[in-house]
Order: structure tokens, then C-alpha cells, then sequence
């Protein structure tokens, strides 16, 4: 079996952090998304891993490598548009041959893995299976309908009316028989070669389709509320440790203060992480907050965000659901300007209160 992992797509959603770094780079606890995503596929038995990549190609190679520091041997498919899921299966059929594959979304996060889900294909030998999670409002989804024996029977895009609950996520098991499919499908109204529309074509021809519903948690991580959400959620999950220098501190809660992260006359509340190089002084930090590498938190209190690497952020007092690019500087002024002076790129969002 070999992994599919999708790690193109602009990102628009996360925008203007995206206008300069790839969305599945973005760290939560720490850690880019796409990093997640490798784990589980290592941790599942799969090491052969096809990453399909688009014009921010540069920085998923820098990132992941050969993948062998994930257990994974790392090729690179690359995909000039992103004109659909489908069409990436497409342009990675030398890549795939007739091997089974797992297909895995690049920025969604399964918080319990993939292994028993591969386990469950390898031993029922259908000709595709489709993680579902139960949703509360499946109009946002791809949505599954399933039998009693738990196949898939019909698939819907983003329906008005959800004939079901089951949201499709970000992972699919496909056979060989998929590239047939792909093949023989249209582009959808919006120019794309969907994946629903290539597994509806396998049911179609009576083809084995199987249905794994989840019982743990799941998320895309398409836009900031979802992103910190997903921050919140691998937090909670982190074991405290403290290699950094913690001095006149007071730390509470799951904690983890990296190697060469330096603590000074500040509370931290966890859930929240510290990294490696980075500085806290006079600060209060947490719950739910990410430190990246190298920042400088000076007179500070953040909370609930994520601060991407390099940022410095200095007397200001709360921050609060943010999220904070790489190199970004944020300072109080010493007095209430008379007047806002903003240079500001294209879908820029911004809340003044004056």
C-alpha cells in the first residue's frame, strides 16, 4: 500500500497568512499540520508516500524532506492547478501504479490515526473506503449515504438537503479499480474532477465501496476558528516537560517548555507549549496558546492563539483568538495615536477600537 497525501491548494480561507506560507505548514502545537497527517500514514504501516504539491512546492520539500524523518519514503507530484481531488489521483498514476492507496488531506488532522482504518481495508479488500464522521450540519460536507451492511450507496457535494448525517473526511482507501473511475468522470460544474463524483461512479458499477464511520474527533483545517480549535484539541493531548530555563515562574496545567525556551518572571497556564528559543518575559501565556521557535513575548498576555516562529509581541495586554504570522512585530504605543496609519495588503481583516 502506498499514501496519496494532498498538500496543494491556496488556502484562500487563511488568508494573508497563506499569501506567504503553504496552509499545511501552519503549526499547531507546534507542529505543521501536514506533520500530523505523515505520522499517522508512518504509524499505520504505510512508508512509500506520494505528496501532491502546487505552487508552494518549495516549502513542503524544505519542510518534509526525503520523509525519512517521519519513517517515510517522500516523492513529489507535481500539480500545476488544483483542479479537483480526482484529478490529483490523476496526475499520480505512475506514481500509484496498481498499488492500493490511502489518500489523506494534507491540512485535516485525525486525532486517533489511521491504522485501524487501513487494518479494516486490508482485510475486507473493498474497492474503496470512506472515513465519515456524524456532523451537525452535513451541508458544509460531502455526505454519505450508508446501508445497514455499512456500504456507501450515494454520495452528495455540499448538499442543501442532506439525505444523512455523515460528513465524508479527509481520508479515503482506494484499489486500483479508482484510476478507471477517475478517468471516466467529467470536470463538476465548478471545473474540478471530484472524488464524490469518482466514487459514486464505482457504486454506480457495482463496485464495493465501504463505509468506516469515526468515533474519535476530526478537522479541516481550512480557516482560523478551525485552526485554533485544532490547537486547542493537540494541546490537550501533549504530556507536561520542561527542558527549557524556567525562572521566578509560576507554571500550571499541561505545560511544555522546549529546549533553549526561556521562561522569566511570567505565569504560564496550560494547555500551552513554549519553543525552543523562544522568550517569555513579564507575560502571562495560556490557556490554549503555541509559542513557536525564537519569539519574543515581553509584558505581555496571550491566550488562546497561536504565535507563529520568529513574531515579537510586547506590552500588549490581552490577546486573545489570534493567530500570528512568522516574523510578525507587535507593540503597544507609549501614547493613544491621534490618528491610525494602516498599510494593508489585498483581504486584509482588521478591528480597530478607537
Amino acid at each position: 500500500m502506498k499514501a496519496l497525501v494532498l498538500s496543494g491548494g491556496s488556502g484562500t480561507r487563511l488568508r494573508p497568512i497563506t499569501h506567504t506560507l503553504a496552509k499545511q505548514l501552519v503549526p499547531v502545537g507546534n507542529k505543521p499540520v501536514l506533520f500530523h497527517g505523515l505520522e499517522a500514514i508512518a504509524a499505520a504501516g504505510v512508508t512509500e508516500t506520494g505528496i501532491v504539491v502546487g505552487d508552494t512546492r518549495a516549502q513542503i520539500e524544505a519542510a518534509v524532506g526525503d520523509g525519512s524523518r517521519f519513517g517515510l519514503e517522500v516523492s513529489y507530484l507535481w500539480q500545476r492547478q488544483p483542479l479537483g481531488l480526482a484529478h490529483a489521483v490523476k496526475i499520480a498514476r505512475d506514481f500509484l501504479g496498481d498499488d492500493d492507496f490511502v489518500m489523506y488531506l494534507g491540512d485535516n488532522i485525525v486525532f486517533d490515526g489511521i491504522t485501524d482504518f487501513v487494518e479494516r481495508f486490508r482485510v475486507h479488500r473493498p474497492a474503496a473506503q470512506i472515513m465519515l464522521a456524524q456532523v451537525d450540519d452535513p451541508r458544509q460536507f460531502g455526505v454519505a449515504e450508508v446501508s445497514a451492511e455499512g456500504r456507501v450507496t450515494g454520495l452528495q457535494e455540499k448538499p442543501r438537503r442532506p439525505r444523512s448525517d455523515l460528513a465524508v473526511v479527509g481520508v479515503y482507501l482506494f484499489s486500483s479499480a479508482v484510476h478507471k473511475a477517475v478517468a471516466e468522470v467529467e470536470p463538476s460544474a465548478r471545473g474540478e474532477l471530484e472524488i464524490t463524483d469518482a466514487v459514486q461512479w464505482l457504486i454506480d458499477h457495482d463496485l464495493r465501496t465501504d463505509a468506516a464511520v469515526m468515533t474519535g474527533c476530526w478537522k479541516d483545517t481550512g480557516n482560523v476558528p478551525d485552526m485554533l480549535e485544532v490547537n486547542r484539541l493537540v494541546l490537550r493531548s501533549l504530556d507536561p516537560s520542561s527542558a527549557g530555563i524556567v525562572r521566578d515562574s509560576e507554571i500550571s496545567g499541561q505545560v511544555v517548555v522546549e529546549p533553549g525556551a526561556r521562561v522569566t518572571g511570567s505565569v504560564v497556564v496550560g494547555p500551552a507549549v513554549i519553543g525552543s528559543g523562544a522568550t517569555v518575559t513579564n507575560s502571562r501565556v495560556g490557556p490554549y496558546t503555541s509559542i513557536a521557535e525564537d519569539c519574543r513575548i515581553t509584558d505581555s498576555w496571550i491566550r488562546d492563539s497561536i504565535v507563529m516562529p520568529r513574531a515579537s509581541i510586547t506590552g500588549v495586554r490581552p490577546l486573545e483568538s489570534s493567530l500570528i504570522g512568522q516574523d510578525v512585530e507587535i507593540a503597544r504605543t507609549p501614547e493613544p495615536p491621534g490618528a491610525h496609519n494602516l498599510v494593508l495588503g489585498d483581504r486584509s481583516r482588521v478591528r480597530i477600537a478607537s
